[in-house]
C-alpha cells in the first residue's frame, strides 16, 4: 500500500456531536477559536474537515490541533473533536489517518516562467557532469533538427576547472547551429563559437560595466559571458511565444504545488539578458482561471535607467494586479554572484595563491543613487526585493533602507533582502532595527563542491564563516522568510527546511556547514510559510487559523517526531489552495 492509500476522502451526513470539553493538549488560543466558529457555523456544515492526524498551525503560540474545518475557501474552525460537528452531507473528509497538516509553503524568491520553460528545453539541471551534459546537448540537438538556437540551461560550475566550460565543447557537439545556455544560477552563460560571431563579440570586444567576458590567455573569448555580458548573446535569442510562456508558468505551477508550494513571490518580472517578460504569462493565466497559486510579482528596475522609470512601474503595478496576481514589488539587482567574483565585497577576493587580488565584485547601482531610488520607491508604497549576496552589497542595501525610513517615516512597505552569502556581523542587528527582512535560500548553506572549490578560498577563512548567518539574524529578533531561487536550485521547500536546520544537504555525510548558524525545525518551517507570508502581504495566509485562506499542506509524516537528520525524507502528499485540492500524490 503508497503512503497515499493512507489518506481517506468521504462525504458523510452523520455529524457528531459537539465535544464538551476541549483536550488539554491544545492550547487556550486554538480551542476558544475552535469553539467559536463551530457554535457560530454548526448549521451550516463544512465544505472540507481535515481530522485525524495532527495539525500544526503556525501561530503565535506554535499550537498543535488535530482537526481543521474549511468553507468558502476560508478555515472557520481549528480544534478536535468539536470541529467534526461542521460534518454535513456534502462535506468533504479527509482523513489524515495520522499524518500531518501544516500551511502551505511560501517561496519569496523564484523563478517559475523560466525554470519551466527550461524544463522544456535542453535542461541539464538534472546531470552534475560534463560527459552527461555533453550527452544531453547532443541528444537534445538531435531530437529538434529544426530550431534555429539551442538553448536552455542549468550546468554547474563545479563541473569545470575553475568554473569555467570554453565554447570549443560546444562546437564539437553543435558546430552548425548557435548554442546559448545559462548555468545553474544563471549569472552566466556558455556559448558555442556561431553564437558568439552571430553577437560580433571578439576579442577586441570591451567587457559591459556590469558583466565580464572571459578570455583565453591570448584574448579570445571562452564562450563564458558572466553577468551583463550574457545580454550580447541573450538578446539574440528568438523571443518566446506567449502561449510558451503560459506553458512554462503552468508546468511550474504544477511542480510548486507538488511540493507543498501555494504561493510565491516572482524575483523578476521584466525583460533582463535573456529573460523575456513573464508579466502577460501571469495575466492570461489569471484571466483563464488557470493561476491557481498566490503570487507577487517583482517587478524589474532597469540598472541601465534612472528614477524616471518609476512612472513606468506604477503602471505595470496597476495593469498586472488581479485575481491572485498582485506586483506590488520592485526588484533591485545590486550585486552578482561569488562564485565569478562579481558579488560586492567590503575587500577584495583572494586570488588562487591567497593573495588579495583588485577586485571586490560590482555594486550595479551606485550607493547614492541607490538611496534615491528607493527612497521613491517606497513613497509610492512599492515593497523592495533586493539581490544582495555579498557583504557591501548588503550593507548598501541596509543603507538605502535607512535612508528610505528616514525620508518616508515607518512604512508598511516590507522591504526584504535576497541571498544574504556574505553578511558583516556589523550589520547582522540592522535588519531588526530597520525592519527589513532576511529572504534566506538555505539550500546554499552547505558543503558542495561549488561552495568548497570555488567559494571558500577566494573568501578566506574569516569572511567563510560570515556565510548564511541564519542564526545570529534569528537570534538578533530579525523576520525570517525564505524561498528557493528556483531554477538555481531546487524548489523543495522540505530540502530548504533540512538544510536550514542540520546545515548539510539531505543524504550528506560532509561536515557540518558552521553549526552555529543552524535553525531549530520550528523556525525553519515558520521562515517558509508565517514569514514568507509575510513579505508577501498575504496576511491571511502562512498559518491554520480561523479567518486564514485554507492553503494546506498534508505531510507524509510529522518532521518533528523524527531525529533532525531525516526531515529531508519527508514528502508531500496533498496541497490545498483555498480549500481546493491543487496536488494529490
Amino acid at each position: 500500500m503508497s503512503t497515499t492509500d493512507h489518506i481517506v476522502h468521504t462525504s458523510t451526513g452523520a455529524s457528531a456531536a459537539v465535544s464538551t470539553a476541549v483536550s488539554a493538549s491544545v492550547s487556550t488560543e486554538v480551542s476558544t477559536a475552535a469553539s467559536t466558529a463551530v457554535s457560530a457555523s454548526a448549521s451550516a456544515g463544512a465544505d472540507v474537515v481535515f481530522t485525524g492526524g495532527a495539525v500544526y498551525t503556525v501561530d503565535a503560540g506554535r499550537s498543535r490541533a488535530s482537526s481543521v474545518a474549511v468553507r468558502d475557501g476560508r478555515i472557520v474552525a481549528v480544534g478536535h473533536d468539536e470541529v467534526r460537528a461542521l460534518i454535513g452531507a456534502r462535506t468533504e473528509v479527509v482523513d489524515l489517518a495520522g499524518k500531518l497538516l501544516i500551511p502551505g509553503f511560501q517561496d519569496a524568491h523564484v523563478h517559475p516562467v523560466g525554470g519551466g520553460v527550461e524544463m522544456g528545453q535542453c535542461d541539464l539541471s538534472e546531470h552534475e557532469t560534463l560527459a552527461e551534459y555533453r550527452q544531453a546537448v547532443r541528444a537534445y540537438a538531435d531530437a529538434h533538427p529544426d530550431l534555429e538556437w539551442i538553448t536552455g540551461g542549468g550546468w554547474s560550475m563545479e563541473a569545470f576547472p575553475g568554473g569555467l566550460p570554453h565554447r570549443s565543447m560546444l562546437d564539437e557537439l553543435v558546430p552548425d547551429r548557435p548554442v546559448f545556455l545559462p548555468n545553474r544560477d544563471h549569472h552566466g552563460a556558455w556559448a558555442n563559437s556561431m553564437a558568439l560571431r552571430l553577437a560580433g563579440i571578439t576579442r577586441d570586444t570591451p567587457d559591459p560595466a556590469d558583466g565580464r567576458i572571459e578570455r583565453d590567455a591570448d584574448g579570445a573569448p571562452t564562450g563564458v559571458l558572466q553577468e551583463g555580458a550574457a545580454d550580447l548573446v541573450g538578446r539574440l535569442l528568438p523571443a518566446l511565444t506567449p502561449e510558451d510562456q503560459v506553458a512554462g508558468l503552468l508546468r511550474a505551477q504544477r511542480l510548486l504545488h507538488s511540493l507543498g508550494v501555494t504561493a510565491w513571490q516572482d524575483a523578476l518580472l521584466g525583460a533582463h539578458a535573456n529573460i523575456t517578460d513573464a508579466s502577460a504569462a501571469y495575466l492570461t493565466a489569471a484571466d483563464r482561471g488557470q493561476l491557481t497559486a498566490r503570487v507577487v510579482g517583482s517587478l524589474w528596475w532597469q540598472r541601465d535607467r534612472g528614477i524616471e522609470q518609476i512612472e513606468d512601474l506604477l503602471a505595470r503595478r496597476e495593469a498586472g494586479t488581479r485575481g491572485r496576481l498582485s506586483c506590488t514589488t520592485v526588484k533591485i539587482m545590486q550585486d552578482g554572484i561569488a562564485e565569478n567574483f562579481t558579488a560586492a565585497m567590503l575587500s577584495p577576493y583572494l586570488t588562487a595563491c591567497g593573495c588579495a587580488s583588485d577586485n571586490s565584485g560590482i555594486s550595479f547601482i551606485e550607493p547614492q543613487a541607490l538611496r534615491r531610488y528607493v527612497t521613491a520607491l517606497d513613497a509610492h508604497d512599492f515593497q523592495v526585493h533586493f539581490h544582495a549576496l555579498g557583504d557591501r552589497a548588503v550593507r548598501e542595501a541596509l543603507d538605502a533602507v535607512a535612508a528610505m525610513r528616514a525620508a518616508n517615516g515607518w512604512k508598511d512597505t516590507r522591504p526584504h533582502l535576497a541571498h544574504l552569502q556574505v553578511v558583516h556581523p556589523a550589520d547582522i542587528g540592522r535588519f531588526r532595527e530597520l525592519g527589513a527582512s532576511a529572504n534566506m535560500q538555505p539550500l546554499w548553506a552547505a558543503h558542495e563542491p561549488q561552495m568548497d572549490t570555488l567559494t571558500i578560498p577566494f573568501l578566506g577563512a574569516e569572511r567563510a564563516a560570515w556565510q548564511y548567518p541564519f542564526g545570529e539574524l534569528a537570534r538578533s529578533g530579525a523576520t525570517l522568510v525564505a524561498g528557493s531561487d528556483w531554477p538555481v536550485s531546487s524548489p523543495d521547500p522540505i530540502q530548504g527546511i533540512h538544510v536550514a536546520v542540520n546545515r548539510r544537504i539531505h543524504g550528506s555525510d560532509s561536515p557540518v556547514f558552521f553549526p552555529e548558524q543552524r535553525l531549530d525545525l520550528h523556525t525553519a518551517l515558520a521562515a517558509y510559510t508565517a514569514g514568507s507570508a509575510y513579505v508577501n502581504h498575504l496576511d491571511d495566509t502562512g498559518s491554520i487559523v480561523v479567518g486564514n485562506h485554507a492553503d494546506l499542506v498534508v505531510l507524509d509524516r510529522d518532521p518533528f517526531a523524527a531525529p533532525e537528520s531525516e526531515i529531508g525524507a519527508t514528502r508531500v502528499l496533498e496541497t490545498f489552495v483555498g480549500g481546493e485540492r491543487v496536488f494529490g500524490a
